[in-house]
């Protein structure tokens, strides 16, 4: 039995995608944890329990490397009447920036 290189360029095709499905679930579960964590100590309730993946890109972290920059939105609320939204950015496995839009407080 040949394998030919055309089926072996699909195959590994196949695993990067795979691979990098896989790694976008392990970012999305650490900005969870992030949303979650910071919800908490401000006394925030996180709607939902999920957050939206925004956008992706490639950019320069500190360290000169590029990394995947990815930008996820959340819904929270403060009082239970009003939905506010929130964003947090992580740069590689790092979280850069977690925003919350003006909200009331009880």
């Amino acid at each position: 039995m040949f394998v030919e290189l055309r089926d072996l360029f699909w195959l590994i095709l196949i695993l990067l995608i795979l691979l990098q499905w896989w790694q976008g679930l392990k970012m999305k579960e650490l900005a969870l944890r992030h949303v979650k964590r910071y919800c908490a100590s401000m006394d925030l309730q996180l709607l939902d329990e999920s957050i939206a993946l925004r956008g992706f890109w490639f950019k320069r972290g500190d360290d000169g490397r590029l990394h995947l920059w990815r930008s996820y939105l959340f819904e929270f609320t403060s009082t239970g009447d009003e939905r506010y939204q929130g964003k947090i950015i992580l740069l590689g496995h790092r979280v850069t920036s977690l925003q919350v839009d003006p909200h009331r407080f009880e």
